[in-house]
Parts: C-alpha cells; structure tokens; sequence
C-alpha cells in the first residue's frame, strides 16, 4: 500500500475478489426429510463396509484392559509350556564369543546343582539334559562349536536361548563379532549374556571391567543385562533367568515343525549299505508334525517319513525315578532299573501315524519338459467344432463382377485395392527376409565385450618381509584389482560401452531393443522365455496361496505329533553319511516343509551388502546362500528394488542401496531371512550381503541397459552430425528407430545416415554443447543361470581378509 501526497488511498478490490458464498436459510432438509426421502435405504458403501459400534469412553478402557490381560496371559502360557512337563525342554545353546574361553567351566557350574537330575547324551559329550523337579522345569543344553559355522548356524535355527559366554577383558574377539553377525542377520532367538572371570579380578578392577564391558556390548545388545557366572548360586540365578524371560519369536520357525535330534540309528535298504532308512529321536517345536509332509535335514536334502513312533519321555519330571538316580549308594540296584526301564521303553514304543502314500507329499522338484510340447500335431475334435463355427460366420463383401458369375467365381476375383494390397505385402515380405539373412549371421553371437583395459600399474616389491609376500597369490590380486577397476567405470561411466569396428553393431546388439519410455513402455513377460523356464513351477497367485497356506496352519486341523511330544521319525532313503556326522558331533536338525516348498522356482531375495565386507562382487558370480533352513551354491542376478513393471539389471552389488538377487532355488514361503556368503579360495566364507525373501515371481521382468555413445562432430541450430556411435551405414538405418538423449538432457532421433563410415545427421528439441555426449540407450531381458547345486562344503575357521583395496586408491 502506497502512501499518497493528500493521505492515505484506500484499498481497491481486483478482478480475483473472493466471492464468499451466501447463506441460504430454510432450504435445507431436516433429519427426518432425509429418512423420508430414503425409505431406509442405505448406501452400497456402508454396507459392504464391516460396522463398527461405537463405544463409549469406559467400555473402551474395559476392551483395552481385555486385550492387554490376554496378551500377558499368552505370553505366560508360553512361559508356563516351555519347559514343563507338557512342552518340550528348554533348548539352550552354549555360544563362546571369544577364542580364549573355555565352556567346560560354566558348564559345570550349571551340572553342579544339587536338585536337578542330569541326563547324559552317549551321542554327544557337548549335549546334557537338566531336570528340576523342584522347579518343574527341564533343560536341554548344548555347547556349539564356533569354529564351524555351519553346525552354528543350524543350532541357532532351532535354540530357543543362546547363552553368550563373554571375555572379562574384551568382551569377544573378530571372529566373534563375525558370527554375531551371522546370527543377528539369519534370525536372533532369545539370548543371554554372561561373563566368567570377574570374580578373579582385584576388587578395585572389577567396576572397571564391567564399565568396559558395558560400553562393549552396548552397540550389540543395548538392552540387555550382563550376568556373572563364577559360583553355583549365579548358575542358578542364570538358569531363573533363562525359564522366566519373555521368547523372541522367529516367524519363519513359528509355522514349521523343527526338531534337533537326540538319537539316531540306521538301518539299511539295500545291499551296498549306502541307502536306508534313518530313525531320528526328538522333541517336535513348532507345530504340529505330520507324517505325510515332507522332511527337511538341513543340508542334506528333502525326504520323505514313513513312520512316527512315541517312545517313553527320556527327561521325565518324575521325584521318584529323580531319587533313584540321585541315591549315591546301590549302584546295583539303580542300573536294574535303568535297565528294566530301557527294557520298558523297547516295549512301550507306540507307533502314532503311518505314511499315506495317496495324501504323502511328493519329492518331484522340477518339471520335465515335453520337447513336442507346442509343435503341429493333428486337431482335437473341440478345435474342429471351433473352427467349423468360425466358418460359419462368414463375413459377405459387396464386389462388382460381370453378369453370370457364380459364388465360386467371385471369391477369386480380386478387386484394384486388393491387388495393391498384394502387392504392398510381397514387398514387405522381401524386406523381412532380407532382414532375417542379415540377423540369422550372428544368431550365437551374445557375449559381451568388455571395457577398454586400463593401464597397468608396476608396484615395487615390498623390502619389508620376504614372507609376507609368499603369502599372496599374485594371481588373485590381478583378478581383484580387475574386479575393483571394472566397478569404478561402471559407478563413472554406468552401462556405458564400445561399438565393435570389426562386427556390424546391428549383429552385435541383435537382441537388443529401443523403448520410448522405460517406465512405460509395455514388454510381455511371456515373450523369448529360456528352456529352464519350461522345468520350474508357477503360482496362478502366489500371494493367495501363501495366504490359504498360512490360513490352515493358523486353525491347527492338522493331524500328528503335537508339540512337545518325544518322537521317533523314520525317514527313508537316506545316506549312511548323514549317521556318521551325527556321530561325529556334528547336529543333525530336522525341519518340515509347507506345500509346494520341495520345488524349483524363481526365487527373488532382497538383499544389502555386508558393512564390514568391500570387495566388489559381479552380477552371476557364484556365492553360497542360506535361505531359511537350506543352503546352497548359485548365481544370483542383481537388479533395482522399484515398484515398475521393469527392474534395470546391475553388474555389480552395489553397497549403498538395496538391490534384488534373482535365482532358481526351491520354493520358500516369505518371511525368511537371506544371508550371501561368498568363498575364498582357501575355502573360508565371507558374508557378503543379508536380507530376506521378497516374493516368487517368475514373470519379474529384469531389464539390461546398454548405452551407446557418440560425438557430436558438427553442431547447427538443432541438428549435429554424430560420429563414433556406428561405423557403417547400415547400421545407422538399422537403429533409426531408436530415440536420442544427451547428458545434457536433449533428446532427439536420427534423421539420415552421412557417407558410408556411420556419420549421421540428428535432429534435437534444442541447441547442443560442444562438450556433450550424445547416447543411445538398448534394452534387452535377462534370466539367472540354473546353477542351483545344495552340496555346500564346510568352511574353515573364517579370518578377517586385510588385503582390501580402497576404491580410490584405484585408478
């Protein structure tokens, strides 16, 4: 607002005044109109809706009241199960984080306590069951055995409390820190921290200790309390803790049967010896095990049960038997009645179901494919009544024809349009074929090249130490600093490559193809499948099969061995080798599989790299995987995690983003945890990458770019002359078609090709720079290798790698 000479102006109303709408009194109808006028009738809305009663401000507080007493009440009933006398015992398992602790002191301090009945394994010496008919509580510890991860891995699939054993000083070592985070990413059950050997310390360094502790396992478990473990009352108070701390459910367990064995016998099928049946004793966890489903031996492979028998309890809370075996004199009389109850329990075995080979799921994994399937074969009767009825319904052209000409005759007369149409088509035809010549040349030829090498670098030999040099493989380090300099051009220069002069580039890029959009532009996922996609499985609708299956896991209809129950399963046709390591301590866990999870598929996994893992890894490079309860070897092939109907491919994991591995591997309902390992050649693992499923989709359409460039040789108003992206012409009017863009954001096309040496003239939506780069981008679908193989061998002791090569230290 202006002041003016004589005074204040006032204000003036524009053209865009806000016109304020009226008030309108008397025409609005009441309630009761409105009722009138509706006749009861009710919108489709609300009734399809589900009715909500509103409830007033106390009934609310009695609902939520509700609620939370039956949450509690579950999760005391959880309490109350594990563990008693109806459920099965407490699973712990023992986990040294530190190379310089020893297990034989804590777990005798556990053994030590005088009400509790301890059962020996005559499997395994690491394995003992703890009962306390005081407490009404039984225990089952078992000691892992950290420097094989895998056996690790599997005894934390099953445990339902790990027991971190700590050092006084450091708390846990590398390799400590390295299985932490192998556990926390495949699924952290409910877990303990204690430490032995403060007790020793001097009273002054004691506070010290536990402060350093404490800042040691606060990046780890910030929330969880340190337990000492030096006399018997701590084991005491440490084993309170285990029975009445709330489980941490893991959901891929949760709606599976899983059991850890205790026993096992075999018994051969054949004469060789090598095949049999393998009797496998153990607490059924989870849910309900029935006999028709198929097994799981976590890597070994699916088979199937013939049989579940219920042998006698083997960790009874009975006071009586309790004081047998406690009595410390009468060994004579004790070891009778061991012996009359082994005899008992010989005889008492109870067989619960029997395999119903019509309802027995089946092992087949793969489809065999009919190689006739799609070829010309002679016509069904419903073809022909189809065809004779699209006969039928004749279409009736008006044409001139002279007087006297009969239908026949008429069909064969061709009018001026038609003969132009015939010949308009010969012609195309002509070209087709001459283009099909020109493409059938290189029908084999899909390899790509691959980037400019760069220049070598010459490194003086280290003075240092003659024996750290023979250490190294010089071959391998080639083949890394290779692997480190392809992944830099590709984060400078992405999906960037040369034009071959030798090879026509519309041979080389056959398969290639241009897309207006690439968010938008339609591909059928149907379209130039591979023959691997003819043996794989594919859900109608996946998400509802999974929802029906989770459904009838929830209503509990299933029959068979309960939870809790003590089990002996007969599996069949198993290796005499999976006995062997069972008595060679390594653990043999069973898990039972859903519907449909026996077969091959198209698995996709969204997955993030390791933080403490650098090194660059290429799109189908083979790595281990342990997917749920199996692992395997294969090829995963990256792509973007986006919400479009096509993913970009990437030749390399990238570390600051989530990506999407693509593999063929049996089917596994999500949720499940990923873990990527990747194996040196001295045969220890590197976790590379985590995550979890994301769906099963083989119709995910996986997309990989290639960008052609060129030089913009001269530069008009909105035409150039682009040189160096094509090297003849023909292939400039090959790729005509396909549209222009710049680095400077111009896009354009190409109008005609210049000479005989690619050169083309370009037209653009604007002025070019003399800097810019003029780019092409081509398409083309991928597909992951069938490289699935389950055998994955057993790592050594993992340590840490310290030849890594920081990016920009290459050049």
């Amino acid at each position: 607002m202006h002041m003016a000479v004589g005074g204040q102006q006032g204000h003036r109303p524009g053209a865009l005044k806000q016109q304020n709408k009226p008030h309108k009194p008397g025409r609005h109808r009441s309630k009761g109109e409105l009722e009138r006028d509706t006749k009861g009738r009710v919108s489709v809305k609300v009734l399809t809706k589900k009715l909500k009663k509103d409830l007033s401000k106390l009934d609310r507080r009695h609902k939520l009241n509700q609620i939370r007493a039956q949450k509690k009440d579950a999760v005391l009933e959880e309490k109350r199960s594990l563990g008693s006398k109806d459920g099965p015992p407490h699973l712990v398992v023992v986990v040294p984080l530190h190379v310089g602790i020893s297990t034989d002191g804590a777990v005798k301090l556990i053994r030590s306590e005088e009400n509790a009945l301890v059962h020996e394994n005559e499997y395994a010496k690491e394995t003992f069951g703890l009962a306390f008919p005081r407490f009404k509580q039984r225990f089952w510890f078992v000691t892992a055995n950290t420097g094989r991860l895998h056996d690790l891995l599997d005894l934390v699939k099953v445990a339902d409390t790990l027991l971190f054993l700590l050092d006084p000083h450091e708390g846990w070592d590398t390799y400590g820190d390295y299985c932490l985070s192998c556990m926390f990413a495949q699924g952290l059950p409910t877990h303990v921290l204690a430490v032995q050997g403060i007790g020793a310390l001097p009273v002054k360094k004691r506070m010290d200790a536990k402060k350093t502790l404490s800042r040691v396992i606060e990046k780890r478990f910030p929330d969880t309390k340190l337990l000492n473990l030096d006399t018997e009352q701590e084991a005491v108070l440490l084993l309170r803790h285990i029975a009445e701390q709330k489980q941490r459910h893991i959901a891929f367990r949760d709606r599976r049967s899983y059991l850890l064995a205790q026993e096992a016998s075999f018994t051969p099928s054949d004469e060789s010896g090598l095949l049999g049946t393998l009797k496998v004793s153990g607490y059924v966890r989870g849910q309900t095990l029935n006999v028709n489903s198929l097994i799981h031996l976590v890597g070994q492979g699916d088979f199937q049960m013939s049989q579940i028998d219920a042998p006698p309890d083997p960790i009874p809370l009975n006071p009586r038997v309790t004081k047998v075996l406690r009595r410390k004199t009468g060994d004579v009389e004790m070891k009778d009645e061991l012996a009359e109850g082994a005899a008992e329990m010989e005889q008492d075995i109870k067989v619960l179901m029997t395999a119903d080979p019509t309802k027995q799921e089946s092992l087949q994994t793969e489809v065999v494919p009919d190689p006739m399937e799609g070829e010309q074969t002679w016509p069904t009767e419903e073809e022909l009544k189809e065809v004779e009825a699209s006969l039928n319904k004749t279409v009736k052209v008006v044409k001139r024809v002279p007087k006297g000409t009969s239908d026949y005759q008429a069909t064969w007369i061709l009018d001026e349009n038609d003969e132009e149409d015939v010949e308009s088509s010969s012609e195309e035809d002509e070209h087709m074929d001459h283009m099909e010549e020109l493409t059938s040349e290189g029908d084999d030829v899909d390899s790509e090249k691959e980037l400019d090498e760069c220049e070598t670098m010459t490194v003086a030999e280290s003075v240092r130490d003659k024996q750290y040099d023979d250490k190294i493989n010089e071959e391998e380090e080639k083949d890394m600093l290779e692997k480190y300099r392809q992944q830099r051009m590709e984060e400078m220069f992405p999906d960037e490559m040369d034009t071959p002069m030798d090879t026509p580039a519309r041979i080389r890029f056959q398969k290639y193809r241009g897309l207006k959009s690439f968010r938008t532009s339609p591909w059928d996922p149907k379209e130039n499948l591979p023959r691997d996609y003819a043996r794989i499985f594919q859900f109608q609708n996946f998400s509802r099969t999974r929802k029906h299956i989770f459904k009838e896991i929830e209503q509990e209809d299933t029959e068979g061995a309960m939870v809790g129950w003590y089990v002996s399963i007969h599996i069949c046709n198993v290796p005499v080798s999976v006995l062997e390591n069972f008595k060679n301590g390594t653990p043999l866990v069973l898990f039972s599989l859903l519907p449909h999870e026996q077969k091959m598929t198209v698995m996709h996994f969204i997955v993030r790299r390791h933080p403490g893992n650098k090194e660059p890894v290429k799109s189908k490079e083979e790595m281990i995987v342990h997917c749920g309860c199996r692992r395997y070897r294969t090829c995963p092939l990256y792509s973007q995690h986006t919400s479009a109907d096509k993913h970009k491919c990437e030749r390399f994991l990238q570390s600051d983003t989530a990506v999407v591995a693509t593999v063929y591997a049996p089917i596994t309902f999500p949720p499940s945890s990923v873990l990527m390992f990747k194996e040196r050649s001295n045969g220890m693992h590197d976790l590379i990458a985590t995550g979890s499923v994301l769906k099963i989709d083989p119709d995910r359409i996986i997309v990989k770019r290639i960008v052609l460039s060129g030089h913009p040789f001269k530069i008009l108003k909105k035409t150039a002359v682009v040189r160096y992206m094509f090297f003849n012409r023909d292939d400039v009017l090959w790729f005509k078609p396909v549209e222009l863009r710049t680095k400077w954001g111009r896009r354009g096309h190409i109008r005609e090709p210049l000479g005989t040496h690619g050169h083309m003239k370009c037209t653009f939506d604007g002025h070019l720079k003399s800097q810019d780069t003029v780019l092409m981008n081509l398409y083309k679908r991928v597909f992951p290798k069938w490289t699935y193989d389950p055998y994955v061998p057993d790592p050594i002791l993992w340590v840490k790698n310290e030849n890594v090569i920081e990016m920009n230290e290459v050049i």
